[in-house]
């Protein structure tokens, strides 16, 4: 794992993408950008990704634009994940434990493309 700078970095400063990434082989899964990519590879959070690619069959999810967020409490290293239709929360899925750096990441699922919001 990098550093947390490191990671910072990915997440703020990301900024467009030259090609998506398949990084599930099930059917249906999301794909995700240059910096998604980054950021799973350096942190070491592709299991985040899955968290969000196993939602997409939920129907109350809005296939055209949701948002993801990633709260870490660092007192017990857990962490809840949140998905919403633009501000109307829809799932939460509680992590037990990661050791995810950085307290909270948000990243946005467009038409089954996963990016940073300094992408969109």
């Amino acid at each position: 794992m990098k550093s947390i700078e490191v990671i910072v970095d990915i997440i703020n400063n990301s900024t467009g993408t030259e090609t998506h990434h398949k990084f599930s082989p099930i059917p249906g899964f999301p794909v995700i950008t240059d910096g998604v990519l980054a950021l799973a590879e350096a942190a070491g959070c592709y299991w985040l990704l899955a968290v969000i690619g196993s939602y997409q069959s939920n129907r109350k999810l809005d296939k055209a634009f949701q948002v993801w967020t990633l709260n870490v409490n660092t007192d017990n290293n857990s962490a809840v994940v949140r998905g919403y239709n633009d501000t109307t929360l829809i799932v939460t899925q509680k992590i037990p434990y990661t050791d995810f750096p950085p307290r909270e990441v948000k990243l946005y699922l467009i038409d089954g493309v996963i990016l940073l919001p300094s992408e969109y």
